[in-house]
């Protein structure tokens, strides 16, 4: 885009007041005139008066129409693209500060680092980046992205992730997950001295659950005697808990992702004080079954997937935690431990501790908050910016 040719979009004042509340999203409906502006523009929002708020990425089809970028109007390309050079070194410094005893973290969690629309992960030697908005796709942005990646993480082995429900939504050409940059797209990756194996082209979202490495860390500091691991993915929890409890039973619905854990449980053998028993099985299910056979444990991590993408399923949403919970509080040996999680955005923090306070009345257990934690600081929560403090984790003492 030459300078000077930044299209003017205006917006109403509902959306220059969500702006100066510290949100960055305009919504379609507030968007009053778009000026013709192209598929990912880099453009200027306008509000009431004329009033400049900012410099945002256009989106040609998205609900949300508008990024915003900053409160200054960038005025051309050039400029854009080193707004985002800047960006990516400063998120890559921040993570520098923050993540230890790791080789895996989020190096851009997208509005939280100040570049909506992209995700950038680290897996030791392996690199990925997800591209959720139109403003990124561009040939030359991205090559800017990889090459700023390549200048300040040393990233050599660079895997574009293809999301293919988010690029049709984008209006994005279809493609493939593949290397960009580079020759190997697989690692082992290590989380508080635990290893995982990694596979860049295979898993779900953009691989393991880097969000949680500090929870697993606080789990293992209070499990103690036998623990069951509950929608366990690639063994998260459990390879964690199995380095200080007896036994430990973990589950999952997912045959192929117990495949990974098993794998996973091989790399740590030498560190392990027991043996995992992976099980295969609806988590509602066993539950109910293991609850019914009067199974007792003294460790119970629950960590399923978003029950609740959007606010229409708040209601069922709830009742699964509730559910969950209840009955893995019924579980609990007296003095017993329960780590629960919740990464459903659209179920408030306080939410999910009223659904916790109404399964430990029903349970009629005494339950206490040891921690209540959020996810890792590489997914940092930006002020304004609801949308990125996602991850509830309360670790619960059940007597």
């Amino acid at each position: 885009m030459a300078n000077g040719l930044a299209r003017k979009v205006i917006v109403n004042e509902r959306a220059a007041k969500r702006l100066r509340d510290g949100h960055v999203w305009v919504y379609a409906s507030d968007v009053l005139n778009d000026a013709g502006a192209m598929p990912g523009a880099m453009v200027h929002v306008i509000g009431p008066k004329d009033k400049i708020l900012g410099s945002a990425i256009y989106s040609s089809s998205s609900q949300i129409k508008l990024r915003l970028l900053g409160r200054d109007a960038l005025r051309s390309e050039e400029e854009l693209l080193q707004l985002m050079r800047q960006r990516l070194a400063e998120a890559i410094s921040y993570r520098a500060k923050v993540v230890q005893n790791s080789d895996a973290c989020r190096l851009v969690f997208s509005e939280a680092d100040r570049l909506p629309g992209l995700i950038v992960d680290r897996y030791n030697d392996v690199f990925t980046l997800q591209v959720l908005t139109q403003a990124w796709a561009a040939p030359e942005r991205k090559q800017a992205i990889i090459e700023g990646l390549r200048e300040f993480a040393g990233a050599e082995n660079i895997v574009e992730r293809a999301d293919a429900r988010i690029r049709e939504l984008e209006q994005l050409p279809e493609m493939e997950s593949g290397l960009v940059g580079g020759h190997k797209s697989s690692t082992v990756f290590t989380m508080n001295s635990v290893k995982f194996h990694y596979d860049a082209l295979g898993g779900q979202k953009t691989g393991a659950f880097l969000d949680q490495r500090e929870n697993y860390a606080a789990a293992a500091q209070y499990a103690t005697g036998e623990a069951l691991d509950v929608c366990t993915y690639q063994g998260g929890f459990a390879l964690h808990l199995s380095r200080v409890c007896g036994k430990v039973t973990a589950v999952d619905i997912s045959r192929e992702v117990l495949e990974v854990a098993e794998q996973n449980e091989k790399l740590n053998a030498p560190a392990n004080k027991t043996e995992i028993e992976w099980i295969e099985g609806n988590a509602f299910d066993l539950m109910k079954d293991y609850s019914s056979a009067g199974k007792q444990y003294d460790t119970i991590v629950l960590d399923p997937p978003a029950f609740a993408k959007s606010k229409k399923h708040l209601e069922s949403a709830l009742r699964g935690y509730k559910e969950l919970n209840l009955r893995a509080m019924k579980m609990l040996r007296p003095g017993g431990v329960l780590v629960t999680c919740s990464c459903s955005f659209a179920v408030g923090e306080q939410g999910f501790f009223e659904v916790l306070n109404e399964a430990a009345q029903d349970a009629h257990r005494s339950v206490r908050v040891l921690e209540k934690r959020t996810q890792a600081k590489d997914h940092p929560i930006l002020l304004g910016v609801p949308e990125t403090f996602y991850l509830k984790c309360f670790v619960l003492s059940v007597s």
